[in-house]
């Protein structure tokens, strides 16, 4: 495209621009006149040097427009623009995007899209049985099933009731990129290429302390109850270890000291000598008092 020739009214209308800036943001911040663009027929844009330290590199740009066969020039819009040199915001990311795992805290909710990835359907529940199928018949037409031998249709009452007890009852459970994504974060944390796992005697697969867990992930991992370890109440990897495996160093029991052994069936004599000069015995006693014969 061919650049427009500014209208000669609109584009002579500098003061009118400058004092519509003057009285928006004062005049100190406003600087020299910088130029003057065809923005469309008899509209004229006008920019000015901006003095706000604040902002380096902006400029206000006012937009003045005149009525064909109009000698009068109104003002259109007063905007502050950045130039090739502004100092910019950093584009903005979504909250999804930014939040980092450990930012939520007490109070704050965590909502999850309907369309993570993360979950998939679980059964609930609350959906209608399948078209076509028994449960929807006896449903429909509240068929009871009378041949011997064959049982009728539970009641989906009786069926929620059970998948409660097997934890069936959620919503949404994890997908395999859920699951997975689980496993990379618990395997960067706590398996076996940290320091600490390279370090340790022997891994957690065979360590007292280690807790496990069920589903599919319990093959792989499980959760530290050692109070003592670096992972107390974390799920580590089986091939994870630290120093504190319950068999890296097992004290040896103190030794158990003897127990007394008294004889009672040896008489030991005692010798008492006759220059004994203490005592309950005189020294010139008889040899009969001394019990000699």
């Amino acid at each position: 495209m061919r650049s427009r020739t500014p209208d000669r009214l609109c584009a002579e209308a500098v003061d009118l621009a400058r004092q519509a800036v003057v009285e928006s943001v004062g005049e100190s911040v406003v600087g020299a006149h910088v130029k003057a663009n065809a923005d469309a027929e008899r509209l004229v844009t006008h920019t000015f040097e901006c003095l706000d330290p604040a902002y380096r590199g902006w400029h206000w740009a006012v937009t003045v427009a005149r009525a064909p066969r109009a000698k009068n020039v109104t003002l259109d819009e007063v905007a502050l623009l950045p130039g090739p040199d502004a100092v910019l915001a950093p584009q903005w990311v979504p909250w999804s995007e930014r939040l980092l795992p450990g930012d939520l805290g007490p109070g704050d909710l965590l909502p999850t899209g309907a369309d993570d990835l993360r979950l998939e359907p679980g059964w609930s529940g609350e959906d209608e049985p399948a078209p076509n199928s028994v449960l929807a018949e006896a449903a429909d037409e509240d068929l009871v099933i009378a041949e011997p031998g064959i049982q009728p249709p539970p009641a989906r009452a009786e069926i929620g009731a059970v998948a409660d007890e097997l934890g069936l009852g959620r919503p949404r459970v994890l997908s395999r990129i859920g699951l997975h994504q689980a496993a990379e974060r618990w395997e960067t944390a706590y398996g076996p290429q940290t320091p600490m796992a390279q370090s340790a005697p022997a891994s957690c697969n065979t360590c007292g302390f280690l807790i496990p867990i069920g589903g599919s992930l319990g093959q792989a991992f499980g959760v530290c109850g050692n109070e003592f370890g670096p992972a107390d109440g974390q799920v580590v990897s089986l091939a994870y270890g630290c120093g504190a495996h319950s068999e890296a160093a097992v004290l040896p029991a103190p030794p158990v000291p003897s127990e007394l052994i008294l004889d009672e069936t040896v008489v030991e004599p005692l010798h008492i000598h006759p220059d004994r000069t203490s005592g309950s015995v005189e020294p010139d006693a008889p040899a009969e008092e001394l019990g000699h014969s």
